[in-house]
Parts: structure tokens; sequence; C-alpha cells
């Protein structure tokens, strides 16, 4: 997918968020008066501290600690170097003390921009492979994707208190619930069906963006397609190969890994034979030979990243 395309797809995408959000709440304050502000006030101001804090949060459930050019000489360069490739300013280099191989870009106005490692991908991947998820991840700092992903995911919340409160005033509202329950469950309907249609255009969103990280990787890093499209397949197989508990709560804020440590079993455990592979190269055709059935393509709907074998072909077509 071109570069083009990909900055098309994701305008149109925010376009239809934006336009259906509006729509919706035109109608709403026509027909209920502005009475309803105060819950989306609500909704946006509770969005808005938890920006704020989730690197804080963030830091104590992953055991991440910034790291020192001292302590970790090498990926501090790679940053360094990275990042005036990038166009941005250098952002605080971090380690987790999670086992899984993984990385994350994530921060606030409050904390900054960051870019953590875990101890699982240092181990588990060769520098060069380290070097494209580092790209991978400051593309997200550059494309300002957490601030975006954050705006757009108040959409869905909205929608669903909206609808909660729609239900709640026919089921609790006594009387005079019942007199006007016609509207409220008629409300209550639309807003819990347009959850679920907006759900599954930030979730699009979502995957859009792992791609459009992706071909920064390959632009900024020297063969990056290689590199990534390697370090992908040894994340997705090495993460499915540990034990379900290692995992931990890995998943909670899976949304900011560039590989999503829930699905890897799954992925992982369709690579036949996968003992047998010596090289990084035929993990990386295994992966990408692999045929995707009706059931994989409806599940990646409902997935916050692309299912690996479409980002690997996609790298190699790039």
């Amino acid at each position: 997918m071109s570069l083009l395309k990909l900055r098309l797809y994701m305008l149109g995408t925010l376009a239809a968020l934006i336009g259906l959000t509006t729509l919706f709440f035109t109608v709403l304050l026509t027909l209920v008066g502005g009475g309803m502000l105060l819950l989306p006030v609500f909704v946006v101001g509770f969005s808005l501290l938890q920006w704020l804090i989730a690197p804080y949060l963030i830091g104590a459930m992953y055991r991440v600690k910034e790291v020192s050019s001292s302590e970790e000489p090498g990926l501090h360069q790679m940053v360094e170097r990275l990042s005036g490739a990038s166009g941005i300013e250098k952002p605080k280099v971090m380690l987790s003390a999670l086992s899984i191989p993984n990385a994350f870009a994530y921060g606030s106005p409050l904390s900054g921009s960051r870019v953590a490692v875990t101890s699982g991908l240092l181990s588990k991947l060769e520098s060069e492979e380290v070097e494209a998820v580092i790209g991978h991840e400051l593309g997200h700092l550059k494309h300002r994707d957490v601030q975006i992903m954050m705006f757009v995911s108040v959409l869905p919340a909205l929608f669903y208190y909206i609808g909660h409160s729609f239900m709640s005033s026919y089921y609790y509202g006594g009387s005079s619930g019942r007199r006007n329950s016609g509207s409220a469950v008629l409300m209550g309907m639309i807003s819990m069906t347009l959850y679920f249609v907006v759900t599954l255009f930030t979730l699009g969103l979502s995957r859009l963006r792992e791609y459009y990280a992706d071909s920064h990787a390959a632009q900024v890093v020297n063969d990056g397609p290689r590199k990534l499209s390697e370090a992908l397949a040894k994340i997705t197989y090495s993460t499915g190969k540990m034990a379900r508990h290692s995992l931990g709560s890995a998943g909670s804020f899976k949304t900011l890994f560039i590989s999503d440590p829930e699905r890897a079993p799954q992925d992982a455990a369709k690579l036949a034979q996968a003992e047998s592979i010596t090289t990084d190269e035929e993990l990386v055709r295994r992966v990408m030979a692999r045929q995707l059935s009706w059931s994989d393509r409806l599940l990646e709907l409902f997935l916050t990243h692309p299912n690996v074998v479409r980002r690997i072909r996609a790298l190699q077509g790039y």
C-alpha cells in the first residue's frame, strides 16, 4: 500500500468519524436540548486526564525506567540517529522489564515523548532488527499517533455513555421515564449501534497507522523492509511460544505495542513445523506464505493491529 493511499484512507476514516459524530450530536441536541451536553464534557474531560497521566500508569504497569546513554549506548545512538532522520526531537529512551519482545511509543504534555523497548526485545532480536522497530515507533511519534488515537478513542466512549444514559432513564426513570420510553429506547439503540460502528472505524484507523509507521521505518532505516519484516516475524513467533501467564497484563495498553501480544499465540500456532526454520529469511517466507482464511479476515476487523501476514507482505512490496 503506497503512502498516498495510506494518507487518503486515514483522512477518509477521520472525516467519516468526525462527520458521523457531528451529525449525531446535531440531531441529539435538536431533539433533547442542551441538557445532554454535560455528559460529553465529562467524557472528554476524563479522557484528557487519562491521557495526561497514562505515561505514569504505563511506567508502573510495565516496569518502565529511563536509561542513560552510559547504560544503553547502542540504544541511545539508534534513537538519536533515527530521530534526526525522522525530523523529530529525540524522545526519552525507556526500558521495560517485560520479558515479551515488544516496543512502544507514548507520552503526554506532562511527561514528554518516550520510546520504550522491552528487555525481551533486546534479548531476542538482533541489533539491526531492534533498529527497525525503533524506526517504527519513531514513526508513531512523528505522525502524532498518540494524540490522534486519543482523540478518536473518545468518540466510541461518547456514544456508549449516551446510549447507557438513555437506557438507564427508561429502566430507572420511574413513571416519567416510562412515558418517554419510546424515544429513550430508540435513542439508546441508535447510540449503541453507532458505538459499535465508530469502534470499528477506530480500530480500522489504528491498523492503518500501524502500516503508516511501518512505511516510516522502511524509509528511515537502511534496508528497512527486510529488517522490520524479520523483526515482526520473530516478535510474533517468540511471543507465541511463551506461556500465557508470561504475558501478564501486557494487553492492557496493547494498542501501543508494535505487535499485539494477545494475538501472537494464534499467529505463531499457524506456523506449522516452525521448529525446522533455521534462518530469519526462512521464517519471513513462512509467514508470508500462510494463507489467510475468511475467519482471519473477519477477526482482523476487531483488532488494533493488522494481521502480521498482511504487514510483512506490505513491507516486502514496499
